[in-house]
């Protein structure tokens, strides 16, 4: 790499990082994208993993944006039906709040602002007469239910890596840029890797999508002024065990006048988030602290009957969201808007701010169709219709492609084959190979995981380690015993040792 000029460098490997590589290897550029961490490591892989228009966001009058992430929750829904799937949600009324006539409205909107094909459309429900009523405190008899989308973000983000390797680019995780500077109309930029060894390469063009570290990649690595600010908001989840038996999820108003949502969770437990709370320290060592952890069992408490208290606190996660900053009084009401920031004094560099999720393809779209032109490349769009690795299921739906495998593989059982099947769609077949049945898939190093998938994980989805396999590429760690990090990682070392002999 040190005598090749690229094309783009992109750094940063959270979700638009890697929508960009993605979007501008499929055009024909040669592209390089590093990470100083494993993919999706901070803000991609703490989200609430939904994938939405935004409801709340009309209360802003961020029309724009819901109308621009209802369209892209279609084509989403589409690329990835492995990853990503349809979720019903249910907003109990609770007259203390926003009235039924602004909630219908709110809806009404919702539904309409962009064309839907997958979902169902609102509806008012009785919960004396409805499963999800169970649940709730007596006090609430109707509310109104809506669909969005699900999706396990930072396997959304590895996917996108490996199309983006797949069609030629090189991608570099555990390697940060700590330097970069235009040198005779090129960048030079300098690599170091995990052990300390630094590379220069070259590139046409520069990416700064480094998410929570945009500003200071500009004011630091690449010693320049920042052309925009961003507000580090934190938002932080409780895990508990299941509080409901269906698979609907919640969404609750509160007195604050911010919402949560409770989600069925891992078959097993409940996701109960977010919050908003501006954050001043390292995004890198960013946590739950006890005042959250209070909260969210008190908003929790309002609705449902089984209470929760933070004992009740199985797991927790928290991400810190690099929101533009567009001054807005408080964190809940910062824009989730993007923004795109060009400089061409010399080589050109785009810089990302904010953004969310759901609406990182057509981000990455509008930064390649941006920088495109200035590389000489003229060739068109082309993501929206484009699978992600494993969503060609050649199945009419997710069920369907579940009934096959069971047919072509008989003697795996059934939820270690649903689990593979929602992990890697269609590239589950790379994964087993010719197995056929337990035994095939070599050492079962912890519960539920066999030698094979670590060895697929670790030679086609950048895993290097147990916190890689079992809470980014997976959530196994909250099935497994408190030592299976351990055991794993004593496991990967013994292979790593094996292959370097």
């Amino acid at each position: 790499m040190n005598s090749q000029l690229f094309d783009m460098i992109v750094i940063g490997g959270g979700i638009n990082g890697a929508g960009i590589a993605r979007d501008a290897a499929g055009r024909g550029l040669s592209v390089l994208l590093c990470e100083k961490d494993d993919l999706a490591s901070h803000t991609s892989s703490a989200s609430t993993k939904l994938i939405h228009g935004g409801l709340r966001y009309l209360e802003y009058y961020e029309f724009g944006l819901v109308r621009k992430a209802l369209q892209e929750r279609e084509v989403l829904l589409e690329a990835a039906p492995h990853i990503i799937w349809p979720l019903r949600f249910v907003m109990p009324h609770d007259p203390s709040q926003r009235p039924k006539w602004m909630i219908r409205t709110g809806l009404f909107l919702y539904d309409n602002l962009a064309r839907r094909k997958r979902l169902k459309g609102t509806e008012t429900i009785r919960f004396d007469r409805h499963r999800t009523g169970a649940p709730l405190k007596s006090g609430f008899t109707h509310g109104f239910a809506y669909s969005d989308g699900w999706v396990q973000d930072a396997r959304l983000v590895v996917l996108n890596a490996m199309d983006a390797r797949e069609r030629g680019a090189h991608v570099l995780t555990r390697t940060e840029c700590v330097a970069a500077r235009r040198v005779d109309g090129h960048w030079e930029v300098t690599l170091r890797d995990a052990s300390g060894k630094q590379q220069q390469v070259r590139a046409r063009s520069l990416v700064n999508a480094a998410g929570p570290w945009v500003e200071s990649f500009l004011t630091g690595a690449a010693n320049m002024a920042s052309p925009k600010s961003v507000r580090l908001v934190k938002g932080s989840h409780i895990v508990v065990k299941k509080l409901f038996d269906h698979d609907h999820a919640y969404i609750f108003q509160n007195p604050d006048k911010r919402i949560i949502f409770a989600i069925p969770y891992e078959n097993d437990f409940t996701l109960i988030g977010t919050t908003d709370i501006e954050y001043h320290g390292d995004a890198a060592k960013v946590a739950i602290d006890s005042d959250e952890i209070n909260y969210l069992c008190t908003m929790s408490n309002r609705y449902f009957e089984t209470r929760i208290s933070p004992v009740d606190v199985v797991s927790t996660y928290s991400g810190v969201r690099p929101l533009l900053d567009d001054a807005s009084d408080n964190a809940a009401s910062v824009t989730r808007d993007y923004s795109l920031e060009l400089s061409t004094e010399g080589a050109p560099l785009l810089s990302v701010f904010g953004g969310k999720i759901t609406t990182f393809r057509k981000l990455a779209e509008e930064a390649v169709d941006t920088l495109a032109p200035l590389l000489g490349n003229g060739k068109g769009q082309w993501t929206a219709s484009a699978p992600l690795p494993g969503g060609d299921l050649g199945a009419p739906s997710f069920d369907a492609f579940v009934e096959l495998l069971a047919e072509r593989y008989p003697s795996l059982p059934h939820e270690l084959l649903y689990r593979y099947a929602r992990a890697y769609g269609s590239r589950i077949h790379a994964l087993l190979g010719t197995a056929r049945q337990p035994s095939d898939l070599g050492e079962e190093i912890v519960p539920g995981l066999f030698e094979a998938e670590v060895r697929y994980l670790c030679d086609y989805e950048w895993a290097t380690c147990a916190e890689d396999i079992l809470w980014r590429r997976s959530k196994l760690k909250l099935h497994l015993a408190s030592d299976a990090g351990e055991r794993l990682d004593s496991w990967l070392t013994r292979r790593n040792e094996t292959c370097a002999a």
